[in-house]
């Protein structure tokens, strides 16, 4: 018993010396500032970093620092430094590299890709794509709760209409319905001169209507969503538009846009207009009914096309990514992207197929990957019912996110081809841009 004590003494002994210098050693867990590390990555790879505000390094360090540096890949590195914080690195131009909290909804090009290809992989013809298309169609519904919120709108709201104002081949009037009790929906209507059209045969059944929901723009007042709106009044078809919730009028009855709620207020207001103009508007023809937005409003011009079957046609502008679902939570504040096991903006454009599709996108935003990512894929779709015909891709690589001169110009182009519209009425400059307070709905 004592000889085995003396062993056991012995051997303990043995282990604190061994053992000592490793535990110092991985104690520190070869910590380092976190801006030298960065700071040295800047060097090896000859790149610079600028870190968003809400990112702070300050007094921050990383364990095992230099063992999550890849010699051979700048990305990989930043992938193993940026995780570890729940940070994200997005290349901007050149050597510069842009470190950001982690966003839900934004991911990397190749990550796109690698969802479309996962995608892709689900059906291969018709049939198997429209299985798919029913198990998206429903559970976004679900995950939206938007038939939920819709029983709790005011039924039959009465609209309160201004007086028409006539311009110059287009009327414009002001349209308002009680949302939910004490919340509204504020927008207006802009109509051809119906005199114009009177021996045009495209129009005997009635004007098309386009839903218009708008992006996050300084407000729908502003002077480009009247040109467009305008023009394609002029040119023969009714659109109507809305604030978004929170912005115009709308900003007096609700107190934070940035909320999920919005999403699915901003569903139901594109419904509720659409409800009561192919109800109460005997001008319309219900076989043209499209949506058309940009930007945000291109999320809900998906969103409309997904959730009513009346819409025959969709053009959302400088919108659709597989890497993107949109950055603001009346886009992604409900989880639709989690539908079907996962899915994305690109894969809810196609449920449309096989009616007709505009994708408008540019080289300045994540849509500069339409061209060879996202149009490939839902051309695939429009394949499968032999309609590659009815989808196009409208790509501008100089410009930049927005909703300018030639993105209009191929608005007008889309639905004159779609809706024979009047392509010789297209004339921005007869359009009448009324002052914010003229198209503000007074309640009482």
């Amino acid at each position: 018993m004592k000889h085995s004590r003396i062993l056991l003494s012995f051997f303990i002994l043995h282990l604190s010396f061994t053992a000592a210098p490793a535990a110092s050693r991985y104690e520190t867990q070869y910590r380092r500032p976190v801006s030298d590390v960065m700071n040295d990555v800047a060097a090896r790879f000859n790149v610079k970093f600028k870190f968003d505000a809400n990112v702070d390094t300050a007094g921050v360090t990383l364990p095992y620092a230099d063992f999550r540096v890849r010699p051979y890949s700048l990305e990989q590195t930043l992938d193993n430094i940026c995780k570890f914080f729940d940070w994200n690195w997005w290349k901007q131009s050149g050597n510069l590299y842009k470190i950001k909290l982690y966003e839900y909804p934004r991911r990397h090009d190749d990550e796109g890709r690698q969802m479309l290809d996962w995608l892709s992989q689900k059906y291969s013809n018709a049939q198997e794509w429209e299985a798919r298309r029913a198990i998206l169609k429903k559970e976004v519904r679900e995950r939206l709760q938007i038939d939920q919120f819709l029983d709790s709108c005011v039924k039959d709201p009465k609209p309160i209409l201004s007086k028409v104002r006539r311009h110059d081949g287009y009327t414009t009037q002001n349209i308002c319905l009680e949302l939910t009790p004490g919340q509204h929906v504020f927008g207006t209507i802009y109509s051809p001169d119906s005199r114009k059209f009177r021996k045009n045969q495209h129009f005997r059944k009635g004007f098309p209507l386009i839903v218009c929901p708008d992006g996050h723009w300084p407000s729908r007042y502003r002077d480009d969503e009247q040109q467009r709106l305008a023009t394609l009044a002029r040119m023969g078809a009714i659109c109507v538009d809305f604030d978004l919730y929170g912005y115009g009028q709308s900003a007096a009855e609700v107190g934070d846009h940035h909320t999920a709620r919005a999403h699915i207020f901003q569903a139901a207001c594109g419904l509720k207009l659409l409800d009561y103009m192919l109800k109460n508007r005997k001008d319309i023809d219900p076989t043209r009914v499209a949506a058309n937005g940009g930007s945000g409003g291109g999320t809900h011009t998906v969103l409309l096309a997904l959730l009513d079957d009346r819409i025959t046609a969709s053009a959302p502008v400088v919108h659709v990514a597989s890497h993107f679902d949109g950055g603001c939570p009346c886009e992604s504040g409900m989880p639709v992207q989690l539908a079907g096991g996962g899915t994305c903006e690109a894969e809810l454009a196609a449920i449309i197929a096989p009616r007709p599709l505009l994708l408008v996108s540019d080289g300045g935003d994540w849509t500069s990957t339409n061209p060879r990512l996202e149009f490939p894929f839902i051309e695939r779709i429009f394949g499968f019912y032999d309609a590659k015909s009815q989808v196009r891709n409208i790509h501008l690589p100089a410009e930049r996110h927005d909703f300018g001169p030639n993105k209009r110009q191929a608005v007008y182009q889309f639905f004159s081809d779609v809706f024979q519209l009047d392509s010789t009425m297209i004339d921005e400059t007869k359009v009448a841009i009324e002052p914010e307070e003229v198209m503000q709905t007074k309640l009482q």
